[in-house]
């Protein structure tokens, strides 16, 4: 044992060190991130998931049922990020710049399961994605109730958690949570954002039924835009058809709209529920006796239904192809897209895509997968480029500010193509169509 005293031994111990530029202070002045990480006490599914050369992310997306057109395409969109990602592809450069191959230098592995838009299914995928590949991240929704469902799962494992398609207001509203982010617009926006359209279009004082999905995503889709047409221009609502996920058959509702005076029919279905209320609708006559309004455009409506039924239809949308036009980000997207899928992308994929750049963006910027970094990173509300243009995200309740794409269906003898089915007249601010970020009772949860 030395018997030399300790303070003393201390002060040839940092002199030597000074004399070889490093010193026993060096780790922590050379390796900041490593020093960090090592003071972290264990949090979800980190450390355990981020030590190795692969890390793990999981989607649970619906590839069966009303929604599976959706989830297939919102997939392909995730698929083609991870790609990018582990290739360096210059797009996930210019998005998150300090991206080189991989995130942090790790092969990124993307995990699925078919969710069938079924809440319990959707979590019990991920939870096994959880326990059995700790999994650094969660995405794929499609679905606003497995959003808010896999909400709740993330907050209680402590696993980041960005939606791949969720329009309901709940979702960075009453549901929102710490370890959860949406990229994408939802019902409040829509409404905002294509309500002066209709406005401006049709006056005021007008008459409309809604035809409402029976879930969280049709609820507050349906208020919202409600509310806007209600408040701003005294339109009345007739009627409100509510059907529950996997409709067959709306004669039903479409039997009390037909008889109840509507002038507008404002159709707030998705996936494979919208196509057959509107192929239904154009059946029993309604269609285009009524005008037809959609406030959350679904991809592959137009496609399904044809044009013939969807020109001259306003809707409002995340994104579309031809906007390409204008963001050079959104052009290199689209493009490669289409090489990979022989067809251009809807904005399922487009959200699954950018949503998994920024998640990688911002663990590239924390230097570190350690979820409350990378949450703080991304509450920094930083403007960061997506394929929309310039966007960022509120602290308040991770929801991000971005444009909301109106677009008015084509006739038929307009296409360019067989995929040229809207023409985008408007690109709304996201600023002016957001409510304030406590106005939908979101409250934040711990960090850890």
């Amino acid at each position: 044992m030395s018997t030399t005293p300790r303070n003393t031994r201390r002060r040839q111990i940092l002199k030597a060190g000074a004399a070889l530029g490093t010193g026993f202070v060096a780790p922590s002045l050379m390796f900041p991130r490593a020093a960090r990480a090592a003071d972290h006490p264990p949090v979800g599914t980190w450390p355990a998931g981020a030590n190795g050369s692969v890390i793990y992310a999981s989607a649970a997306v619906p590839l069966t049922g009303s929604y599976a057109a959706q989830g297939a395409d919102e997939l392909k969109g995730m698929q083609l990020a991870v790609e990018h990602l582990n290739e360096g592809h210059p797009l996930a450069k210019a998005i998150s710049p300090k991206t080189k191959k991989g995130v942090l230098g790790k092969e990124v592995k993307l995990l699925y399961a078919d969710s069938a838009a079924k809440p319990n299914q959707a979590v019990q995928a991920q939870q096994r994605f959880i326990t059995e590949n700790k999994v650094q991240v969660m995405t794929g929704s499609t679905s606003s109730a497995v959003a808010v469902a896999t909400n709740k799962l993330a907050e209680r494992e402590k696993v980041l958690y960005f939606t791949g398609i969720s329009g309901s207001n709940d979702t960075t509203g009453k549901d929102c949570v710490r370890y959860g982010f949406r990229q994408n617009f939802y019902g409040e926006t829509a409404a905002n954002a294509l309500g002066p359209v209709l406005v401006k279009n049709f006056g005021k004082n007008r008459k409309a039924a809604f035809m409402t999905p029976d879930y969280t995503y049709g609820h507050t889709t349906t208020k919202s835009m409600a509310d806007y047409l209600v408040q701003n221009a005294g339109w009345t609502v007739v009627t409100n058809q509510v059907s529950p996920l996997g409709t067959q058959d709306f004669s039903q509702y479409l039997t009390n709209i037909a008889n109840s005076g509507a002038e507008f029919l404002i159709n707030v279905n998705w996936g494979r529920d919208a196509v057959l209320s509107t192929q239904q609708a154009k059946q029993f006559g309604l269609l285009p006796k009524m005008t037809l309004v959609i406030p959350y455009q679904i991809p592959f409506l137009a496609q399904e239904v044809g044009p013939e039924i969807m020109q001259g239809v306003f809707a409002a949308t995340d994104f579309w192809w031809t906007l390409g036009d204008k963001y050079p980000h959104a052009k290199t997207f689209v493009d490669a897209f289409q090489k990979k899928y022989g067809y251009r992308p809807e904005w399922g994929a487009e959200n699954g895509y950018i949503s998994f750049l920024h998640w990688a963006r911002m663990v590239e910027e924390a230097g570190s997968l350690y979820p409350p970094d990378v949450i703080k990173t991304w509450e920094k509300g930083e403007t960061i480029p997506s394929l929309v243009g310039p966007v960022h995200y509120r602290p308040q309740d991770h929801q991000a500010v971005r444009p909301v794409i109106i677009v008015r269906g084509k006739k038929p003898s307009d296409m360019k193509n067989k995929e040229d089915f809207w023409d985008v007249v408007e690109i709304v601010p996201g600023e002016g169509v957001m409510q304030k970020p406590d106005a939908f009772g979101c409250k934040l949860g711990d960090y850890t």
